[in-house]
């Protein structure tokens, strides 16, 4: 396996796979791994020979989301998660992107695979969005996606209790999304790309710009919102005091 953080392979008829493989950090939003899957979104979005993406992580772990410094920058005010826009890379591609999210999403990381597409998800894997864990409430778009993706009852939920749901429990709860087996996950995600790829590309690209025009012109409402929300819950003592705890520093 390559050493990169951030590897773009060219799988077949047009399906390009982008893998996430920062082992050392279990795909946290460091700003390596930032700047890695950001270049490799616009790489992929300049080529007329890509019709589909698949988003992928490594092992057990799909993206851990928001890093210990990054935190302490978002808690300081030196950073807003705007800055750092990983939530709308997967909507914002102009073909359609497929997450496989074989492996565990964290806060963020979570948010992130949700903004994809089409998205699949592993029965044994853990998902959560607990930003209130540490104490501020949710950012990255989640409050808008998730309702979106899971249904407001689940999605809400989540949220506010910031607890942790396997696949399994999703499946439970009814959620309309392919949720599989782990070992599963990846080729049921080549499957879709495989019969996304058989289309036109501008077929795909004008047809996911018809679909994702509501999601993307609801979402700056509720980042502003999201914005507001973490100016008045961020900057707690307490919330310093969880992240430390939560990370073990």
């Amino acid at each position: 396996m390559s050493d990169q953080i951030i590897e773009v392979s060219d799988l077949q008829d047009g399906i390009v796979q982008i893998r996430m493989q920062d082992r050392a950090n279990r795909n946290g939003f460091t700003v390596e791994f930032i700047a890695g899957l950001t270049g490799a979104f616009a790489e992929v979005s300049q080529r007329e020979d890509c019709r589909v993406v698949v988003l992928t992580g490594y092992d057990g772990y799909f993206s851990s989301g928001g890093t210990q410094e990054g935190l302490r920058d978002l808690y300081a005010g030196k950073i807003q998660f705007t800055d750092r826009d990983l939530y709308s890379l997967a909507l914002n591609c102009p073909i359609p992107v497929v997450a496989a999210m074989q492996g565990h999403g964290i806060g963020g990381g979570f948010v992130m695979g949700m903004f994809a597409d089409v998205t699949v998800l592993a029965r044994e894997a853990v998902y959560t969005a607990n930003f209130m864990k540490y104490g501020f409430t949710p950012g990255m778009g989640s409050t808008f996606i998730l309702p979106e993706k899971l249904g407001s009852v689940l999605a809400h939920e989540m949220m506010l209790t910031a607890a942790t749901y396997r696949g399994e429990d999703f499946l439970k709860r009814g959620v309309q999304l392919p949720i599989v087996s782990r070992e599963q996950v990846l080729e049921y995600a080549l499957d879709a790309a495989r019969s996304l790829a058989e289309k036109p590309r501008v077929s795909l690209v004008t047809l996911k710009n018809h679909l994702t025009a509501p999601l993307r012109a609801k979402l700056p409402g509720f980042i502003e919102q999201e914005i507001a929300m973490h100016e008045l819950t961020f900057h707690q003592p307490e919330v310093k005091s969880r992240i430390e705890a939560v990370f073990g520093k």
